[in-house]
């Protein structure tokens, strides 16, 4: 079971319009020239700030189809609060992050726009108190806002058959997230930094270039994403049900997608003395 999408245009335009930057962000090296750009960080503080006006778009697209009220509002940030306590508690030691538990079973039970909401301001909300604040900050928010969107965007199946849709999807989603996340800052990294024949070259092939980043990341990357798409699976399957069926009430309560409808009632005779 999962919630009505309610895809609408303002909202539409929005996600799509942070989608695009962000995939930008991640894969301009492949197509431009690195000489554009030597430091990641240098442009990350802009791209930091373009990703929030973005965000309050979406939000703004949200408001104005009458999609979100103080109570939903107030849901999201519980659910950000959550997450960035569930940061705080791991820090990603080892890989293990259960926040990317709470990112798939809340993007699943949100609905589109504010899943991406809630991924990318649970992230936030967990560097704000961990001290996460770098350059990599935009490319983790756009990351987890996708996560959480992808959950949501899951086709509708049975209640026993969801949580291992989920476990499945965790484990594809951590590893995807891993693969994105390194992007950041590999195309950048000096000369030696990374194995032997697994870093960028500059004006080669974009398959030639591919294929290095896929040896970098199983040297490097997989070893330390593989803990996380496995606790994020087991999670899921042990907590995913009764966890949904919480957020799902709370969801209904805050009325989120819900249209008013009325039923006539039928009309009652006057009574008359005896």
């Amino acid at each position: 079971m999962t919630p009505s999408l309610g895809f609408r245009a303002p909202s539409v335009l929005a996600l799509g319009l942070v989608s695009l930057v962000g995939l930008a962000a991640y894969f301009w090296p492949f197509f431009a020239d690195p000489r554009i750009g030597e430091e990641h960080g240098h442009d990350a503080p802009w791209l930091f700030a373009l990703l929030l006006a973005l965000l309050a778009v979406v939000f703004v697209a949200e408001l104005t189809t009458d999609r979100l009220d103080a109570k939903a509002v107030a849901v999201l940030g519980v659910l950000a609060a959550i997450g960035g306590a569930l940061r705080v508690l791991s820090a990603g030691t080892a890989g293990l992050e259960p926040l990317f538990f709470l990112l798939v079973v809340g993007g699943r039970v949100l609905g589109a726009s504010k899943a991406f909401l809630f991924g990318c301001l649970t992230l936030l909300t967990g560097a704000l108190l961990t001290g996460g604040v770098g350059p990599w900050l935009p490319f983790q928010m756009v990351g987890c806002g996708w996560v959480a969107l992808g959950a949501t965007l899951l086709p509708p199946v049975g209640k026993r058959a969801e949580r291992w849709l989920l476990a499945a999807y965790g484990i594809v989603a951590s590893l995807v997230y891993g693969a994105l996340l390194n992007l950041w800052f590999w195309p950048f990294m000096t000369a030696g930094a990374a194995p032997a024949s697994a870093g960028f070259v500059p004006g080669a092939s974009v398959a030639s270039n591919a294929q290095h980043y896929g040896v970098f990341y199983l040297a490097t990357s997989l070893g330390y994403d593989l803990p996380r798409a496995v606790l994020t699976a087991v999670l899921v399957v042990l907590a995913g049900p009764p966890v949904m069926a919480i957020l799902r009430r709370a969801v209904r309560r805050a009325r989120f997608d819900a249209a008013a409808e009325f039923t006539p009632t039928a009309s009652v005779p006057p009574r008359t003395a005896a």
